[in-house]
């Protein structure tokens, strides 16, 4: 918002505001699909990643940052430009054997994170208050579903959000369990992989939970949710893109994939100071993973924890399923928004609330939380090559984008994003089988 003052000759001037509050004023769909992003999943990824390799793998916070924030920039500019969300536009421009298995890949992806998520979340809050995480697992499904069908996700944004900032705990806790600092260093600026199946396993889930099919579907419709806030209620209203709102959406694209990666590299970072450091390699149980708090919070390490996968699983959740119905809504046709009351998009609640059972279906299994959690990082690093490339190909094509098409640096960071998690996926794969 711009205030007017009076110049020395009477003309009444604009004052533009401050620079800190026009950025902050700028953000929007990318900072929530970044704090979406470092999800139960994402938190249990790193926590194991740090216990097991230490401080060699904190080279993948910076390395991954490019290639996440590629594929946001470009998914944010298709929404922007098109007017419709990723399913939609490649309804209109591919077979629909590409648009249903680009759904697919989607809802297999989603409904295990899912299912991960309410898992993680349960199972924290089980070790705080002894009460069996099986009680607590359809609890949180009823508790989102419910808030999803009679508020809506910007409510639920702006409540859990808060608690979200707990995970900042492990920026501070990454000082006071004083790292080899040298060591920390060295492991963030020169790469470190080795050919085993354990670690590129974990190579994969780390892009898997930073690059996740389910964000590059939720940017593209979040981007046309935020059009739609303005008025803009038709296709051919939100069609095309000034040049300043591109530059408005990339700023708010990169600062959500920063933040995201900042607190990536603290888990990452914190872990492997206090947990691989004392020998405790393996993260089985969610008291585990909360013990790399300890040297913040002591006995209330357990708490601090809970709070932070309670957080970013009521963010996160939501992303998910409301990511499942947008892609199935938009390759049916349909009419459903997270805007919308239920009464008005049936069948789009209906998908969410079927992807939030099948998710919950999956916890009966008896898998163990923190590798189920591991686990469908991994699934979303094997599906989401294929996505990725249909990504480039739309945001690539001037019949689609017109002058706003990919530049080449962006283009070739997606073509290199696609290739690179697709050559990690094979190399597991070999490796497990030798």
């Amino acid at each position: 918002m711009t205030k007017k003052t009076k110049g020395t000759e009477g003309v009444t001037k604009l004052v533009p505001p401050g620079r800190v509050h026009q950025f902050f004023s700028e953000l929007g769909p990318g900072l929530i699909t970044g704090a979406a992003d470092d999800d139960p999943s994402g938190i249990s990824t790193y926590s194991v990643t740090g216990a097991s390799f230490g401080y060699a793998p904190l080279w993948t916070a910076l390395f991954s940052f490019p290639l996440m924030a590629s594929v946001q920039l470009m998914c944010a500019r298709l929404g922007m430009v098109t007017g419709r969300g990723l399913a939609g536009v490649i309804r209109r421009n591919y077979s629909r054997w590409i648009l249903w298995g680009a759904c697919c890949l989607l809802i297999v992806a989603n409904v295990v994170n899912i299912g991960a998520d309410l898992r993680g979340m349960a199972e924290a809050t089980a070790m705080m208050t002894g009460v069996n995480s099986i009680v607590w697992t359809p609890i949180y499904a009823v508790l989102i579903t419910s808030l999803l069908f009679w508020t809506s996700y910007r409510f639920i944004a702006r409540v859990f959000k808060w608690l979200t900032l707990v995970l900042f705990a492990y920026i501070i806790d990454a000082f006071l369990a004083r790292p080899d600092w040298s060591a920390v260093l060295r492991s963030t600026f020169i790469p470190h992989i080795e050919w085993s199946s354990a670690y590129l396993a974990t190579f994969v889930g780390i892009l898997g939970t930073t690059i996740s099919p389910y964000l590059f579907f939720w940017q593209a419709s979040q981007e046309v949710e935020e059009e739609r806030k303005m008025g803009r209620s038709t296709v051919r209203q939100r069609k095309g893109a000034t040049s300043q709102e591109l530059r408005r959406s990339r700023t708010d694209v990169l600062t959500g994939m920063f933040f995201s990666n900042v607190v990536m590299y603290f888990i990452i970072l914190t872990t492997a100071a206090t947990l691989h450091a004392h020998g405790q390699t393996s993260i089985e149980t969610a008291q585990q993973a909360a013990e790399a708090l300890r040297p913040l919070a002591g006995k209330g390490a357990y708490l601090l924890f809970t709070l932070g996968l309670i957080g970013t699983g009521m963010l996160g959740v939501p992303v998910l399923a409301g990511a499942a119905a947008y892609a199935i809504a938009e390759a049916s046709a349909w009419r459903g928004t997270l805007e919308d009351k239920p009464r008005l998009a049936k069948k789009f609640y209906a998908v969410v609330a079927t992807a939030m059972i099948l998710g919950l279906g999956l916890d009966y299994f008896g898998i163990n939380a923190v590798k189920m959690l591991f686990w469908s990082a991994i699934l979303n690093g094997v599906l989401a090559p294929p996505l990725i490339v249909l990504v480039v190909l739309l945001t690539s094509n001037k019949k689609i984008m017109g002058a706003h098409v990919n530049p080449p640096l962006l283009k070739w960071l997606g073509w290199a994003t696609a290739a690179i998690m697709a050559v990690a996926a094979a190399g597991m794969f070999v490796t497990m089988r030798g």
